[in-house]
């Protein structure tokens, strides 16, 4: 089996050089980077499972290789920044980042992250060669087909809206979504004063699919800024 290959984007030598030593440690092939410029070289000649990205780079700023990389490439793009407003967050993930980090970091919690975008990396492949229109994730399944919810092969009955909100989610599986992101796909606009009636469709779609909804295994809340469909 080939080994995962990384890209780490930091020009810090020793945020980089911690970062080298732990992927070569637990068995993952790597390239650096040091600049912007470069970052966007390598992710077209190295082509790399995953992007490691500082945002505070000499020549370019992340958000700006995050938009260059988004217009060929789906390469999933985890954040690891010093920016901890959530404003931040929000226009990373909006430009297409898939993960957000803050510094100071565990080295756990990166491999974490790290392990979420693989898999994710592994369902679209996975997905690319599937020629069904079901999607199943632990005891979740939608036929897109029909237009049909299951859990635990019992069906869930939706609301428009809920149904579109949980397709959204769960066709970026993996992946952190911005409520601004999400208003865009479901409502078509992405109106700030929206954002309250998100959260409540929201509360009833968990409702609806989570056993415990108070904590729920399938969608993940990541305050002030999203969503999240874990696999299970």
């Amino acid at each position: 089996m080939n080994k995962p290959k990384i890209l780490i984007v930091e020009d810090d030598p020793a945020i980089r050089n911690l970062i080298s030593a732990t992927l070569e440690a637990h068995d993952y092939q790597y390239h650096t980077a040091m600049n912007g410029a470069s970052a966007i070289l390598e992710s077209a000649s190295y082509i790399p499972d995953v992007m490691i990205l500082d945002l505070g780079l000499p020549d370019l700023d992340g958000v700006e290789i995050i938009r260059r990389v988004r217009s060929w490439s789906n390469l999933p793009i985890i954040v690891v920044s010093a920016r901890s407003e959530d404003s931040d967050k929000v226009e990373a993930l909006d430009a297409g980042a898939d993960d957000y980090l803050t510094k100071p970091f565990s080295i756990e919690e990166l491999l974490a992250r790290l392990r979420v975008a693989l898999r994710r990396v592994r369902y679209d492949s996975a997905r690319l060669l599937d020629e069904s229109s079901v999607y199943v994730n632990g005891d979740l399944k939608i036929d897109y087909a029909a237009g049909c919810v299951y859990i635990k092969e019992q069906e869930v009955h939706l609301t428009p809206i809920e149904y579109k909100l949980l397709c959204v989610l769960a066709r970026n599986t993996g992946k952190v979504l911005t409520h601004n992101f999400i208003l865009k796909e479901v409502w078509g606009s992405a109106m700030a004063s929206d954002t309250p009636s998100l959260r409540v469709f929201m509360a009833t779609l968990r409702k609806k699919i989570e056993e415990t909804p108070a904590s729920p295994k399938y969608i993940q809340t990541h305050i002030g800024i999203g969503y999240r469909m874990l696999r299970q």
